[in-house]
Formats: C-alpha cells, structure tokens, sequence
C-alpha cells in the first residue's frame, strides 16, 4: 500500500471489529427495551439473556482480532483515557447484572439497562475517538450510533415478540421512533460529511438498505400491525400482528447492522498527510528565504 496525501483505506479493523458494534449495539439495545419491558409490569428475562449473548458473540469477534488473544486483559489497564477500555469494564458489570435479571433478583434489571445505555454509548464514542477517520471522528457519528444500537436492539425485541406470542404496543411505538430517529440522525451526519469523498461513496451504497429494508419497510410494517391492534383485542400477540411487527424487527435490525459493517470496513479511509509542498523529481526546491534576508 502506498501511503501519502491521498487518503487510504484503513485495514486494522476489519468484519470483526463491526461484528462487536453490531452484537454490542443490538445486544445493549435490547437490554434496555427488556428494562423498559421491566418498569411497565411485563418482565421477560430471556430477553436479558438474549442481549448478554449478543454482546459476548461481539466481544468474542473482537478478541479474534487480537493477534495475541492472552493480552486481551491489558485493554482494563487505561481506562482514565481509552473508550475501549471504559467498555471492556461496562461489559464486566453489564454482563453479571443482566444474568441477575434473568433470575429476576430485585433492582438489577434498571441497573442493567442503564448500564446497557452506557455500554452503547462507549462503544459510539469508542469509534468516535479515531481522529485520522474523518468518518469516525465526526461528532455527529456518536448519537447516530447510540440511536442505531438502540433501534437495532428494538428490532430484536419485536422479532422475540412473536416467539413469545405477546408484545408490547408502547414499546413498539418507541422502536418505530427510534428507526425514525435513525434515519433523521443519518441525514445529519451524511450533510456533514462532504469533504470525506471517498467515505461518501461507500456510505451512500449503503443507504438504499438503510433507507428501504431498515427504515421504509419496518415503519409500514409497524403501521400495519398497530392498525391491526386498534381493531382486534389492544395487544401484539403471535397472529398477523405479531408476524408484521417481526418483520418489521427483522429490517430495522438488518438496515442497522449493514451500515455499521459499511461504516467500519469500507468508509474508514485516513484523513493522509497534510504536505503543503510535495517534492517532484528533477525540480530544484525553492531556497526559504531567512529572516535576514527578508528583512
């Protein structure tokens, strides 16, 4: 690879890294929607373990990626100033907390669904903290993140609706606003970006899934099933309803993990070199003139 000016696609993450933001995003996600599920009077603690699973399986892709696995314990060791750090701790906390809920032990499970919200956001801010990334290191990255591990985590939980065979109307309408939310905080973030060339073609690829299979299809789904709500008995159960809000789960999960691989793998191109005079050959280069001189 030939590094310089221009700038160069960075290759020290790679699918991996994007599985832990997507298993991360989607798991915290859902650790919060099962908390949300927990306050309202309608507790499912295989949510809970679902969501701890999905950030293992996240986790597990990032210690993949380490070439030496056995270190993986030094990521605890600066976490006064590295975001990589500050999550391997939530998740240290998140994880055990989420398996008390499970077990439905008192309190854990708002402690682990803000511990979840925390987890998401570091992981956001982790990314973010990549300043030769121009992508990366936008400020408008960070709430886009959090809004779309959050709509992810929505996706999984009106997906485990139908398995239950109930759901919840209220918090199908926060994951519609949450995918809505997305979409908003995408726009903004994709405006801001217009320097970033070749960042922007690799993001505005994904944008059609973004916008149809994550965005469009699960908003019309969620409609319908809403609709079929109002005229049968007031809740999601495992009938039409149920099937249309699992779809709909389906594509916000899909639309959000598809832009996070994009995301890491594709539009992380280096900022490059800021040369203000590049050499030619055979060109004799210019005296600077010395402050005596000038003078």
């Amino acid at each position: 690879m030939s590094y310089g000016p221009n700038p160069w696609q960075q290759t020290a993450w790679d699918w991996r890294a994007a599985g832990n933001f997507i298993g991360g995003g989607a798991g915290g996600g859902l650790i919060v929607f099962a908390a949300l599920e927990a306050a309202l009077g309608s507790s499912s603690p295989i949510r809970f373990a679902c969501g701890s699973v999905l950030i293992a399986l996240g986790l597990s892709c990032v210690w993949l990626e380490i070439g030496r696995p056995l270190r993986a314990l030094h990521v605890y060791l600066n976490p006064r100033l590295s975001w990589m750090s500050r999550e391997a701790i939530l998740a240290g906390l998140l994880l055990p907390c989420s398996v008390a809920a499970v077990f439905g032990l008192p309190g854990a499970a708002p402690v682990a669904g803000v511990l979840a919200l925390s987890f998401v956001y570091a992981q956001a801010r982790m990314l973010n903290a990549a300043k030769g990334v121009p992508a990366w290191r936008a400020p408008r990255v960070v709430p886009l993140l959090v809004c779309t591990g959050l709509a992810e985590g929505g996706g999984v939980f009106l997906l485990s609706s139908l398995l239950h065979g109930s759901g919840s109307v209220a918090l199908t309408v926060v994951a519609a606003l949450l995918i809505v939310a997305r979409w908003a905080l995408w726009r903004r973030y994709r405006g801001a970006l217009a320097a970033a060339r070749g960042a922007l073609a690799a993001l505005d690829a994904a944008a059609p899934v973004l916008r149809w299979i994550g965005t469009a299809a699960p908003l019309a789904l969620i409609g319908a099933a809403l609709a079929l709500v109002l005229v049968g008995n007031g809740t999601i159960d495992a009938g039409v309803a149920g099937v249309a809000a699992a779809l709909a789960g389906v594509g916000a999960l899909l639309g959000g993990a598809w832009f996070k691989l994009i995301l890491v793998t594709r539009a992380g191109f280096n900022q490059g070199f800021a040369l203000s005079r590049l050499p030619v050959r055979g060109v004799r280069r210019a005296a600077t003139p010395t402050p005596d001189a000038a003078a």
